[in-house]
């Protein structure tokens, strides 16, 4: 019976550099930095070629802007989160504590996020379970998943980046807003190849390094409105980090490496669904967010927007109170509006002005009626 190959000490390998007199102080240093943190076998092997080749060329014409080069690649490289990863939240009474005290209504998303805490508990109880794994695998595989991706489609002004802000802070995860409105070239997500002057690694990577984690929630903001020369593009790329056969491999072309994406949560949002092609909608999850009512926005006015600017602004939870009647005036002030940013905008004047009463000594609480409110609000 053959003896067993033994294995490679590749980081043994890459020592070769420092042992060498005649190599460059900064080419030992790259390696230095390549050896201090923990990156892929493969890829460092790769870089190990690299700096090899980089040795070879010292003093020759161009080793200057090779070493700029491999310099700016190792930066990038040591620096994503390969396996770092935060904690999830599984608690569900908690998360949906923190769900209902930041938004109103939506207890359908809300409901979708309680479920997908659910699988992770789940998950996380069977992740001993060979056989839970082996079907994890399986179902990767086939590009499906135990979760799809949450789409959320409505009007401007509605909450559909604030929501899935505050998913990620329900799951105790970092939160990446990738903004896809105007955007005109698929490279933008993809990264651009090394061999390119000035090239960098896309939205997504740049997202991940300055996270610091691989499992965060990412949202694809305003996906409807690509730049029609490059939508076909753009759509391949997120038809790719949304299928989990594809994202599992992600190869960003500026690392020119695959990155495993399995372990973010995607959610997309749009105005409308045309321009998005159907091969991404197949994988998501509609969820149409309906603009809101008048009644349901005196309620986000009163127990959320002006608390909430009370405490932006440092004055007393108690300071400012409105008159019943007023509330019609702040939530339609120009006709009708799905959304709720003019109302937000109102909202905030009314406290600068009042707070400006304060710093002057006109006062220290201030009531809204019919009879001031235009003192208050904006012109």
């Amino acid at each position: 019976m053959p003896k067993p190959t033994p294995a490679i000490d590749y980081k043994e390998e890459l020592q070769f550099l420092t042992v060498n007199d005649v190599t460059p102080v900064e080419v030992k240093r790259l390696v230095n930095k390549v050896n201090e943190f923990e990156i892929p076998h493969e890829l460092h092997m790769k870089v190990d070629r690299e700096l090899r080749s980089l040795d070879r060329q010292v003093g020759q014409v161009g080793y200057n802007a090779a070493y700029d080069q491999a310099e700016r690649y190792i930066d990038w490289i040591v620096n994503l989160p390969w396996e770092k990863r935060t904690e999830d939240n599984l608690d569900v009474d908690k998360a949906r504590e923190i769900l209902e005290t930041t938004h109103y209504g939506l207890d359908y998303v809300k409901e979708r996020i309680m479920e997908f805490i659910a699988v992770l508990r789940l998950q996380k109880a069977a992740k001993d379970d060979a056989e839970h794994q082996a079907q994890i695998k399986e179902t990767h595989k086939v590009g499906s998943q135990a979760f799809p991706v949450i789409f959320l489609v409505g009007l401007p002004g509605i909450g559909k980046t604030s929501i899935a802000y505050t998913v990620a802070k329900a799951l105790n995860r970092e939160f990446i807003r990738i903004p896809c409105g105007g955007m005109g070239s698929a490279l933008q997500l993809r990264g651009e190849s090394r061999i390119t002057p000035e090239a960098e690694p896309g939205q997504l990577i740049k997202g991940l390094r300055r996270v610091g984690t691989r499992n965060p929630v990412i949202l694809l903001d305003e996906i409807d409105r690509t730049a029609e020369s490059a939508r076909a593009q753009i759509m391949g790329v997120l038809l790719e980090l949304l299928d989990p056969e594809q994202n599992i491999e992600f190869s960003d072309y500026f690392i020119d490496y695959p990155f495993n994406l399995s372990e973010v949560m995607f959610m997309a949002s749009a105005n409308n669904t045309g321009g998005i092609s159907n091969a991404v909608l197949d994988r998501m999850e509609l969820i149409k967010m309906p603009g809101y009512s008048d009644d349901e926005k005196i309620v986000i006015a009163r127990d959320y927007l002006l608390p909430r600017q009370l405490r932006i602004t440092g004055m007393p939870i108690d300071s400012i109170t409105f008159d019943e009647e007023v509330w019609p005036t702040i939530t339609r002030p120009l006709g009708y509006d799905a959304g709720i940013r003019t109302m937000d905008r109102i909202i905030n004047s009314v406290v600068r002005k009042a707070a400006l009463r304060m710093a002057e000594g006109r006062g220290d609480k201030f009531t809204i009626t019919m009879d001031n409110i235009k003192e208050f609000m904006p012109q």
